[in-house]
């Protein structure tokens, strides 16, 4: 009896949990919207710096708020050293790791913007994946809240540069120490001791910044004794008393109708806190620094609900919202919420020099951003592909290859056909698949001519939505012969009709 061969087992073709691929359209359509975005960051004077995709661990530090997620947030694995390495999670850690070991170097303050993927080991979901673009600047080197107000207003430049009207978005602005000053005035954060209490004011850090997800009865769940969720998980609360938590509610809704008015409620809320009470001027500051380069509560606002979730923030911190509306994967309707946040983090570098070094900046969401874009019509759709030369004659490769080289060296994106040519209509659906907008062919005859076969395929497509009879298809000039010494010039004619 003949022995059964093993079974293989195969890979399967899918990326890991919470990835996914990008194809052309979306990558051409994501490089237009950071070329927007950087030459905004350009104009205001900051320069760009790219940083290793690895970083030490403990030059990332511990800052992510998902601290119930293996290696804390974190794709981390250890070297053959021992020592433990891991993605970064944001472009932010890097820089002050960056600005440590070269500050004798570099300007005081630095400035500096940077693009590219970072990772985090979270919950995935729609919408939500584990690698993700941002796109930052910051300025690292100076403590005056004029340089907060400058990121606050080179983010309002960023959004409507990159296609996001005026009156479609706002940035709000908050403080650290404001919050600090109410986890005093409650009874979670001693100055002495810091330490003491820490894992219960993140908890309300996290419940604070999903007000806008859970709702008010949501938060005060988190701050009390916990909430569980539709699927059935819990999550810890807090372990606020009522009139402790009634005093983080208000700080939460102390939102008024001008920057005055809404600083004249903080302070109230946090009389007795010095820290807390710094914060309200510095936010009284931004305001004042905002309003007198033009950018009033139209576009900057102050709001006392943003927190941010990251830890390393230590005074202002802001958040770009998007106030249109949007339909979700259920049909209902809603905002489309946050596409871009940062704020002041003083003691980041201080980590790695024992020094104070202050330093502020944002990171702009960049696949949000472009959902945002997609959402109002914003992203250019159908990009044109290169024109196709098609193989009439497998040993002439040579003639078809000059071809593709004079319109490369003419500027017109160009490939030659590389499948099997011996069927020609498949060459023509391929030209097709590529959205080209010419198909140029040229068999033994029109060389002996000196001529070639050019296909307006963009015109084709247009007349064609339209041809009702085989005698009107065929009276349509989506096809001519030229010279082939036009051959450039021609085509250049028929992309540029195509526009």
């Amino acid at each position: 009896m003949a022995k059964r061969k093993p079974k293989v087992m195969r890979p399967k073709a899918l990326p890991p949990r919470g990835f996914r691929d990008y194809f052309g359209e979306e990558v051409r359509a994501r490089n237009a919207m950071l070329h927007k975005i950087t030459e905004t960051y350009h104009v205001y004077g900051f320069d760009p710096l790219e940083t290793s995709a690895v970083e030490t661990v403990e030059a990332l530090g511990k800052f992510l708020p998902d601290v119930d997620r293996p290696n804390e947030g974190v794709f981390a694995w250890q070297d053959e050293d021992e020592s433990w390495m891991a993605l970064r999670y944001d472009l932010t850690a890097p820089l002050a790791r960056v600005y440590a070991q070269f500050r004798n170097d570099l300007p005081t303050p630095y400035r500096r913007y940077a693009v590219g993927p970072v990772w985090r080991n979270e919950k995935h979901g729609p919408g939500r994946f584990r690698q993700f673009y941002q796109c930052d600047a910051d300025t690292v080197g100076t403590p005056t809240m004029a340089a907060d107000a400058e990121i606050c207003a080179m983010l309002s430049d960023v959004l409507e540069n990159a296609g996001i009207a005026r009156g479609d978005y706002v940035v709000r602005v908050n403080n650290r120490k404001v919050l600090n000053g109410v986890m005093e005035v409650v009874g979670l954060l001693d100055p002495a001791n810091p330490e003491e209490h820490a894992d219960r004011r993140g908890i309300v850090l996290r419940a604070i910044d999903k007000l806008d997800r859970l709702g008010e009865s949501g938060v005060r769940s988190l701050l009390g004794e916990g909430r569980r969720d539709e699927s059935g998980d819990f999550t810890g609360g807090a372990g606020l008393g009522g009139e402790q938590a009634e005093i983080v509610m208000g700080f939460m809704a102390a939102r008024r109708d001008s920057g005055g008015a809404t600083c004249n409620a903080l302070r109230a809320l946090v009389q007795g806190s010095d820290t807390g009470l710094s914060g309200v001027q510095e936010l009284e500051t931004i305001a004042e620094l905002s309003d007198a380069q033009g950018y009033g509560a139209d576009r900057l606002l102050i709001d006392p609900s943003v927190v941010r979730g990251l830890g390393y923030y230590t005074g202002p911190v802001y958040e770009a919202e998007l106030t249109f509306e949007i339909f979700d994967e259920k049909g209902r309707k809603r905002q489309f919420g946050s596409v871009a946040g940062g704020g002041r983090y003083d003691d980041l570098v201080k980590r790695f020099t024992g020094q104070a070094v202050p330093a502020t900046g944002v990171s702009v969401g960049v696949d949000r951003l472009l959902a945002a874009l997609d959402a109002k019509g914003r992203v250019a759709k159908g990009s044109v592909g290169p024109v196709v030369v098609t193989v009439m004659d497998r040993d002439r490769m040579a003639d078809y290859q000059t071809m593709v080289a004079e319109l490369r060296n003419a500027g017109i994106r160009a490939e030659l056909y590389l499948g099997n040519p011996k069927n020609f209509g498949n060459q023509l659906k391929y030209a097709d698949a590529r959205n080209s907008p010419v198909a140029v062919i040229e068999g033994g005859d029109e060389q002996a001519k000196g001529v070639v076969q050019i296909k307006d395929l963009a015109l084709g497509k247009a007349l064609a939505a339209g041809i009702t009879s085989n005698e009107e298809w065929k009276a349509q000039p989506a096809q001519m012969e030229i010279r082939r010494s036009d051959l450039v010039g021609e085509i250049r004619k028929m992309i540029a009709r195509a526009g």
